[in-house]
């Protein structure tokens, strides 16, 4: 059975409600920063980021990032296609281990691929949210999406 949405599923101005959310643990958090082999002591060691303001170490801004396109995956790009990149990503606020982020996404921009008849290039903007509703991060997501029919 074929999942996910095709080109003809999208229009732009359509907003998209991710409709999982995703709680980030320290757990979630250490395994993610030694496995990318990031060290940096702010996601790592709480007396390090404490003595910078923090009350908590904060999670690496990667993984926040990586759970803000996974949420969005079942609605975007499920049905395949090459994914062409994400730009314009800014981090707004710090997320710390125990926040639960949820995401939405707008279609901002569609075209038929020149190159690919049976395929449309999508763009999408998503938000990142924390349990207080407050912007953790946004940016912009690009993929080739098939048609239904080209």
């Amino acid at each position: 059975m074929r999942k996910g949405r095709q080109y003809e599923d999208f229009s732009v101005g359509q907003v998209i409600e991710h409709h999982w959310g995703r709680s980030i643990t320290a757990g979630d958090n250490a395994l993610f920063s030694t496995a990318t082999c990031n060290w940096n002591p702010m996601h790592l060691n709480a007396e390090f980021a404490r003595a910078h303001g923090h009350h908590n170490f904060v999670v690496n801004p990667m993984l926040v990032l990586c759970t803000v396109v996974g949420l969005s995956v079942e609605d975007l790009s499920e049905a395949g296609g090459p994914f062409l990149g994400v730009d314009a990503c800014t981090f707004h606020r710090p997320v710390y281990p125990n926040d639960t982020i949820t995401a939405r996404s707008t279609v901002v921009d569609m075209r038929e691929s020149k190159s690919r008849k049976s395929t449309g290039i999508v763009t999408w903007h998503t938000e990142g949210h924390n349990q207080r509703d407050e912007l953790v991060i946004d940016y912009r997501r690009t993929s080739l999406v098939a048609k239904r029919s080209p």
